[in-house]
């Protein structure tokens, strides 16, 4: 058995929950139910799954980590930073590119802010991971849509008291500048905000246990960029120790094939995916 488990939950919020009536609460201010602002098809029941995890495999988790995906409203991958070449706004789930912005098509609201603009979306481009895709408003700082799945809160609060651990939050997406994925390094590091770069404190936590759990939303974008980074920079690779739990992730529509091949690749390189019902018999 291992000798130390360290479970990481990647953004598992309500804002990209897909969820039914009674995990909506009523807004005070509308009095209308609460409405996830960006639902990924199946995440309710992922959460459900890793929350019936953390209760079955409380005893040998011995780490529990969770990241939080944690914007503003101006920011640069949101509708309201943006308009159209006739100032109308644009919609979410619009890309945008350097080229397109050069054209004139998309332009920040704030024109002071074109220089800066077209520098993040240059070097966003040459890295070649991702063009610059515009979401809905979703994990606004202080909202509802921020906080963890209730399911999911409840498991490692029953965690927390039951090992009298502490749950590790980990913030992620505070620079309006960048887009911020990956738990463990924003797309574009700012070299002014320690915030953005690589998260070396949550690799050393990561990289002391002999056994690390991944699970959370989405598989398609920030639990793949998140694995990716930590395959690529694990202090002490050995990528064995490193398990997917499938059925606690699901991927935004449309990006079926990204999750697909991002597992895939990731077994090529050593990780496990599995189960959490077969991890959870494995741990005793």
């Amino acid at each position: 058995m291992p000798r130390s488990v360290h479970l990481l939950i990647i953004d598992p919020q309500n804002d990209f929950c897909d969820l039914p009536s009674s995990h909506l609460p009523a807004d005070p201010v509308t009095g209308r139910p609460r409405q996830p602002a960006l639902p990924v098809s199946g995440a309710h029941a992922d959460m459900r799954r890793l929350a019936a995890f953390i209760d079955a495999s409380a005893d040998a988790l011995d780490a529990i980590t969770v990241t939080l995906d944690s914007h503003h409203r101006l920011d640069i991958a949101h509708p309201i930073f943006w308009r159209r070449r006739d100032g109308s706004d644009v919609a979410p789930f619009t890309p945008i590119t350097a080229a397109q912005v050069r054209a004139g098509d998309y332009q920040p609201r704030h024109l002071d802010d074109l220089p800066r603009t077209l520098s993040y979306l240059d070097e966003l481009e040459s890295r070649g991971r991702y063009t610059l895709m515009v979401w809905p408003l979703h994990c606004e700082i202080g909202t509802w849509g921020h906080n963890v799945h209730a399911d999911v809160h409840a498991a490692y609060s029953r965690w927390e008291d039951q090992r009298q651990l502490i749950v590790r939050k980990v913030p992620k997406g505070t620079n309006p500048w960048t887009e911020h994925y990956s738990a463990l390094m924003a797309e574009v590091p700012d070299p002014d905000d320690p915030r953005s770069q690589l998260n070396r404190s949550l690799l050393d936590a990561l990289d002391r246990a002999d056994l690390i759990l991944v699970a959370g939303e989405a598989g398609s974008h920030c639990v793949k960029a998140t694995v990716e980074h930590l395959a690529e920079y694990l202090p002490g690779g050995r990528l064995s120790r490193v398990v997917l739990l499938t059925d606690c992730m699901s991927p935004v529509a449309g990006f079926e094939d990204a999750q697909a091949a991002f597992i895939q690749r990731m077994r090529d390189l050593g990780v496990q995916a599995r189960a959490s019902t077969d991890m959870a018999r494995a741990l005793g």
